[in-house]
C-alpha cells in the first residue's frame, strides 16, 4: 500500500497553516509535505506536527534559484534556511528548485549548486530532491523533464540526491508515466500526484488512472512517500473518496469527538 503523504500547503486549506496538522492526522495520514513552511516559525510548526503524530516528509527551498547563473549566494542563503527548518521539522528531504532560466550555464550551475547542497543536506541526514515541472503552468523553468533530472542526477554524482516524481507535471510533459517511472525508479526518491487537467483530486474521470499507478509504485517496491499536492475541488475531507481504499479519509470511530 502506497505511503500517502497531505501537502498541507495545498490541502485544509479551510484553516491557517499551523492548524492543518490535526485534520490531516484525523483523516489517517501519518506524514505531510509543506511546500512553503516559511511564513511561520518553524518551532511552532515542529509543535504542532509532534502533536498529530505526523512525520514531516519535504518541504522547498524558498528561493528557486539553483540552476541560475550568478544566484549562487542567493541560492544558498535560501537553502541554508531551508536546512534551518528542515533541522527544527525533522525533515529529510529538500526539494531545491531549479529556477527560471535559458542561459547557458544553466546546467553547469545547477550540477555545482546542488553538490553543494547535497554535501551540507547530508550533515542532517537529509536527501536533496529535484523535481521536473511542466512549462504551461511555469513558464521557462530550467528542468521539465525525467530523463533531463536524471542526467543531472547523475553528473552530480550524490547518494543523497533524488528525483521527485510529479505525475501531474509528467503527464502534461512526457505522458507514459508507467514505462518513464519503470525507467527512472531507481533515481526517484519521492512522488506527488495530482488530477490532470485541473491539478484537483486524484480520482476517476481524469487523465491518469492512479489506482494503476499506485498499484506501479508497490509492484515496485518503492517505500518512500507519495505526496498529496493537489487543489481540493471543494472541502478537502469532502474529496477524499479516492483515498479510502489506502485507510486515508474515513475517521475511526476511537477519534470522533462527541
Amino acid at each position: 500500500m502506497p505511503n500517502l503523504a497531505a501537502s498541507v500547503s495545498w490541502m485544509f486549506q479551510e484553516a491557517a497553516l499551523p492548524d492543518r496538522f490535526a485534520p490531516a492526522a484525523e483523516v489517517g495520514f501519518r506524514a505531510v509535505e509543506i511546500q512553503a513552511p516559511y511564513s511561520e516559525p518553524a518551532a511552532l510548526l515542529a509543535a504542532r506536527a509532534q502533536a498529530a503524530g505526523l512525520a514531516v516528509v519535504l518541504i522547498n527551498t524558498p528561493v528557486a534559484l539553483a540552476a541560475v547563473p550568478g544566484e549562487h549566494s542567493a541560492f544558498r542563503d535560501g537553502m541554508e534556511t531551508a536546512l534551518e527548518y528542515a533541522s527544527a521539522l525533522s525533515c529529510r528531504q529538500i526539494h531545491c528548485l531549479a529556477g527560471r532560466t535559458d542561459h547557458p550555464d544553466a546546467e553547469a550551475t545547477f550540477v555545482e549548486n546542488l553538490r553543494w547542497a547535497a554535501d551540507r543536506a547530508a550533515a542532517l541526514g537529509a536527501r536533496v530532491m529535484i523535481e521536473p515541472l511542466n512549462t504551461t503552468d511555469n513558464p521557462g523553468y530550467f528542468l521539465t523533464g525525467s530523463a533531463q533530472a536524471g542526467r543531472i542526477i547523475e553528473q552530480v554524482d550524490r547518494a543523497n540526491l533524488r528525483m521527485q516524481y510529479d505525475c501531474y507535471h509528467m503527464q502534461i510533459m512526457e505522458g507514459n508515466l508507467a514505462g518513464t517511472i519503470r525507467k527512472q525508479i531507481d533515481h526517484i526518491g519521492h512522488f506527488q500526484i495530482s488530477g490532470v487537467p485541473g491539478r484537483y483530486e486524484p480520482d476517476d474521470g481524469q487523465e491518469i488512472n492512479y489506482r494503476y499507478i499506485l498499484s506501479l509504485i508497490d509492484e515496485l517496491r518503492f517505500d518512500g512517500w507519495v505526496g498529496c499536492e493537489y487543489r481540493p475541488r471543494g472541502g478537502t475531507r469532502d474529496g477524499l473518496g479516492w483515498a479510502r481504499p489506502y485507510d486515508i479519509g474515513t475517521v475511526p470511530e476511537s477519534r470522533v469527538q462527541t
